[in-house]
């Protein structure tokens, strides 16, 4: 019998799990529902997160990744340990080679984190591969050439812009701002113009419905929450153009941090990638005209992967055969 060889995309909202000659097997909520009194572990995944904001006062519904990384290793492992079960992906005679992937720019606490966590759940080898270079695999990009390549992956904790070249990350940056921090617009936005208190859950479903960051779209959608002022439920309509005023702060963040990338590349590698384009992957890229958006403040084509909620994962796989 072989040992498996296992990928996975461990992410702040999601867990995608590939394995070696099978593709991808799972694709999971990364959060945990547990017994504040008891620590018991009560759902895992998308059970889970299916009690957010509804969980009576013991149970809390936690994400135990932050920004990519583990901020709670205990629950982590118990997380990722019935994920791979789920997934038929742990071995009783072997062990699993693993192939993790996380965001660029973490530290190597953060990083010896991931690799004790996955030897715990008893990974024979493990190696530790940034989700840029994965995310452009999975992509379709070649990037085996001396060319140079750039990819923004927008991930639920974090975006993470690389510019790639000889199967290498040539420069790349991670930023805190990404799918959530959208969602965190959209609540504090509504929060102080209509003095509606709305959860994480309709934020992030406002987001995928109506939201845009270009003028084209002009379309509203009825939301729920908590009236501020009398304490009482609510109800109102909001608009796309104002979500797309409550993303401008965050989307020109990211736009000034691949402008800050371009600069400090050689001149060479910056005209590969003005003829090549940016690909754009991840969750939060499918917010409704922001590859336009981009292409209009960079003056560079930007194009958005046809797979870019799968591509990191998708990428690993191309990486297990790298390494393993």
């Amino acid at each position: 019998m072989m040992r498996k060889s296992i990928g996975i995309d461990i992410g702040t909202n999601n867990v995608l799990i590939y394995i070696k000659g099978k593709g991808i097997v799972l694709n999971e909520p990364s959060v945990v529902a547990v017994d504040v009194d008891t620590k018991e572990v009560l759902a895992v995944g998308q059970e889970a997160r299916s009690m957010i904001g509804r969980t009576p006062g013991k149970v809390q519904a936690i994400r135990p990744l932050k920004d990519g990384v583990i901020a709670d290793f205990e629950i982590s492992e118990i997380m990722l340990n019935y994920f791979l079960k789920k997934a038929h992906a742990k071995d009783a005679i072997f062990s699993p080679r693993m192939l993790i992937c996380c965001p660029s720019n973490i530290t190597l606490v953060e990083r010896n984190a991931i690799r004790e966590v996955a030897e715990r759940l008893g990974a024979k080898n493990v190696y530790i591969e940034q989700k840029a270079k994965a995310a452009a695999l999975g992509a379709g990009l070649d990037i085996s050439k001396p060319i140079g390549n750039m990819v923004i992956d927008i991930g639920g904790g974090t975006t993470d812009i690389a510019i790639l070249s000889i199967s290498s990350i040539v420069r790349s940056t991670s930023l805190k701002i990404a799918g959530n921090t959208f969602d965190d617009d959209i609540i504090k936005y509504i929060r102080n113009k209509h003095r509606l208190l709305i959860g994480e859950k309709t934020a992030e479903d406002i987001k995928i419905t109506i939201g845009t960051v270009c003028n084209e779209k002009n379309t509203s959608m009825e939301i729920k929450g908590r009236n501020l002022i009398t304490g009482l439920p609510d109800s109102m309509i909001v608009s796309s153009k104002e979500i797309k005023e409550a993303l401008k702060d965050s989307i020109d963040k990211i736009v000034s941090e691949v402008a800050l990338l371009l600069e400090i590349v050689s001149p060479e590698l910056a005209g590969d990638i003005t003829k090549n384009g940016i690909t754009l992957t991840g969750g939060g890229s499918l917010v409704e005209g922001l590859d336009k958006l981009l292409s209009e403040k960079l003056k560079i084509t930007v194009i958005r992967a046809d797979n870019p909620l799968t591509c990191v994962a998708e990428g690993v796989g191309i990486l297990l055969d790298s390494y393993i």
